[in-house]
């Protein structure tokens, strides 16, 4: 495997991992901004409608046309949020043209999809095409509501808008419903052409062998672009309440949920997740074996370290009648790790499955494409055999002291109508 990042001009970056095993090749381009509630919606929007049609295959019909002619080739978008950071993505995935039974360059055809969407979209310089335009609307509205139908997720959305309150973080990278329900045809072209100008641009192309043919076309491609970017801060630490903040609210579910958020000045990220390892993050971990397991005080217990915000979250499905013992007993099994007492096994056990998570990457040109982001956005390239080395590295003392970094933010729950 080969890893090699180029710096274009305008804050953009190509780079390119070489794997003789596989016998695809994909490209991802991720535009990346701030978290803004105003906006989100129309980035959304605005980069969305490009997977569903461009100048050329002006239906999404006719651009599915194309790409199953292309030997089933994929071509999609997609939007996350990372801490402060929104990133919208559009990317494609194609067999490599020494597999083409006639000899075809799928290569080159693919590219023209790729960079047809993003440079001549199906739209009159004003506003989308209305056909595309209503398609991705309707798609991103039914995330927003899938969103809200899943409770427990919705619960950690609702969570991070208490502990963020005030911060970009706060935000979904979907915007509301009542921010999608406004976007228009020209507003999000007008974010497209903004995203184009002003996002930091990061292309990552994967493939099984170099090609200087498509490092030249993207160079070629981008660098026509009028920029004006600057780049962005991929860490952001959240300040710690003065005081524990409880919110509550009633809805329409079967099973209350209740969410803790803990914030962290530690930078030590590997004794970090470690400890949420051990505290949370595995079926052998201190609060599955123990306040669910052992006790039965929820129906799920789990923590996730959210490294951008140098915050963890715990979160869980619990009754009503339940829920002080259950937060007892959640912050009774941090207090476990503070003074010591965990288990060269549950250290070995947490080690054990950040080395099977790790030993993973590679396995598919999807898992590269976000490793390498991540190590980007982390300022550290390294490979997950150099990762795992780190972990191994981290003493008890350290998990130790990093739990102990850990302070109570805010709660969150989520209470049943039903139960009083």
């Amino acid at each position: 495997m080969k890893y090699n990042r180029q710096e274009l001009a305008g804050n953009i970056g190509f780079s390119s991992v070489v794997d003789p095993k596989f016998k695809t090749n994909s490209i991802v381009i991720r535009f990346i901004t701030e978290m803004n509630s105003e906006t989100s919606a129309d980035n959304a929007v605005g980069v969305g409608v490009l997977s569903s049609s461009n100048s050329r295959y002006k239906t999404l019909a006719q651009l599915n046309e194309k790409l199953s002619s292309l030997y089933g080739a994929s071509f999609s978008s997609a939007v996350k949020k990372r801490g402060d950071i929104q990133i919208l993505s559009v990317g494609a995935s194609w067999i490599n043209n020494r597999y083409a039974i006639d000899g075809e360059d799928i290569t080159s055809e693919m590219l023209d999809i790729v960079c047809g969407s993003v440079f001549s979209p199906n739209a009159d310089g004003t506003r989308f095409d209305e056909a595309s335009f209503r398609i991705t609307k309707k798609d991103l509205l039914d995330k927003i509501e899938s969103e809200i139908n899943n409770k427990r997720g919705y619960a950690l959305s609702r969570a991070s808008e208490v502990a963020f309150r005030g911060e970009p973080a706060e935000n979904s990278c979907y915007g509301t419903k009542e921010s999608a329900e406004a976007v228009t045809s020209e507003s999000a072209y007008s974010a497209y052409k903004k995203l184009l100008k002003e996002a930091q641009i990061e292309i990552f192309y994967i493939a099984p062998e170099e090609s200087e043919k498509v490092q030249e076309r993207i160079v070629k491609e981008f660098s026509v672009l009028e920029r004006n970017s600057a780049g962005r801060s991929f860490v952001s630490p959240s300040k710690l309440k003065s005081e524990t903040e409880r919110v509550s609210e009633e809805l329409d579910v079967n099973q209350s949920k209740m969410v803790l958020s803990f914030k962290t000045d530690s930078d030590d990220k590997y004794a970090l997740k470690l400890l949420s390892m051990i505290y949370g993050e595995t079926p052998v971990s201190k609060l599955f074996m123990n306040v669910r397991e052992k006790m039965s005080l929820c129906y799920y217990c789990a923590s996730r370290l959210v490294s951008s915000k140098k915050a963890l979250f715990v979160d869980s499905g619990v009754e009503k009648s339940n829920i002080e013992k259950a937060e007892a007993e959640i912050l009774r099994q941090l207090d476990e790790i503070r003074a010591g007492n965990f288990t060269d096994d549950e250290l070995t056990n947490a080690l054990v499955s950040i080395e099977n998570a790790l030993m993973t990457i590679g396995d598919t040109p999807s898992s590269y494409s976000m490793w390498y982001f991540e190590r980007f956005c982390e300022g550290n390239i390294i490979t997950p055999e150099q990762q795992l080395e780190e972990y191994r590295s981290v003493t008890r003392e350290r998990i130790i002291e990093a739990s102990k970094s850990l302070k109570l933010d805010s709660v969150y729950l989520m209470l049943n109508k039903e139960a009083k």
